[in-house]
């Protein structure tokens, strides 16, 4: 595997994967590693299982996780890049002096998912606690039996159900609520062709020939993968809808997978009168990405 060097300086995964530590912590890892043409160990990380098991282990060794699981077809993150998103929104709040510190603040998860991996890495890193909402009762669910069985973890999390998928915060937020930060990694496509098709495309680059059936190697379903309008929609309903709640929240932050949605977001951002905007760059590997963050 490749180094992963480019990762934040605080991110516990740079480089490249102990598999020695990990099938020692999680064994039933030990049967999808394997060695590469170079000589290194490493996973098959076109097969949902090695990927699911992959996660489990760095779960266990590297943030104190007993239980962690998801249903069938459900997004299996990668953790690597999900824990960078929490270093740099750590970064953008932890420059504020507050009484509390860093261990101190309040984090919104918008779209916690079934793994509650967000809340995960930022409770057990940097001692937030967080809300995590989700419109799907099944990904509630199996988050909160996570939260429940992690010691680390009860009392830290709470999960509240979107009821109404046309929102984002109204339903979530209650009056009282005061959030430091606000993370999200929104629905990049707008349909399931569209999530197929960008998997076909991804698939036959890595593996150098033409692959004609997807199989999503990270799973995920449809609240997860895509919905009406996109990432671009989504983000610009949830820059509307953020300056109602403006009392509520500090920082609002999303994940911008498309590099081509960056001026829209920004006029609308400008639009809609908030005091601040940041973009923040993220690179894993060949994959770039970057953190959209405003304020009022």
């Amino acid at each position: 595997m490749a180094e992963r060097n480019e990762l934040h300086p605080k991110n516990k995964h740079n480089g490249q994967y102990d598999f020695t530590k990990l099938t020692e912590d999680y064994p039933p890892l030990k049967k999808f590693v394997s060695l590469n043409p170079y000589g290194s160990q490493t996973i098959d990380f076109f097969n949902p299982q090695a990927v699911k098991a992959l996660n489990k282990a760095l779960l266990i060794s590297y943030y104190g996780i007993r239980y962690w699981d998801i249903p069938k077809n459900y997004l299996c993150p990668p953790i690597p890049g999900r824990a960078d998103y929490i270093h740099y929104i750590a970064e953008l709040i932890g420059t504020e002096n507050t009484a509390t510190g860093i261990s101190g603040r309040k984090c919104l998860d918008i779209g916690v998912g079934a793994n509650c991996i967000y809340p995960i890495i930022g409770c057990t890193e940097y001692g937030w606690t967080f809300v995590g909402s989700d419109i799907d009762p099944v990904s509630i669910a199996n988050a909160r039996k996570i939260v429940t069985c992690n010691p680390v973890l009860v009392h830290r999390i709470e999960l509240r159900l979107q009821k109404d998928r046309r929102n984002i915060f109204e339903g979530v937020i209650l009056p009282d609520d005061f959030f430091d930060v606000t993370i999200c990694n929104p629905p990049f496509h707008s349909s399931k062709e569209e999530a197929e098709e960008g998997t076909l495309r991804k698939l036959s680059s890595l593996k150098g020939k033409k692959v004609s059936k997807a199989q999503l190697n990270f799973g995920g379903n449809a609240n997860e993968l895509w919905c009406e309008g996109g990432e671009l929609r989504f983000l610009l309903n949830m820059i509307t809808e953020s300056r109602k709640f403006r009392k509520n929240c500090k920082w609002f932050t999303s994940l911008v997978s498309k590099e081509k949605n960056l001026d829209k977001l920004y006029a609308k951002l400008k639009s809609t009168g908030v005091a601040e905007y940041r973009t923040i760059q993220m690179q894993q590997g060949t994959k770039n990405s970057r953190i959209l963050a405003w304020r009022f």
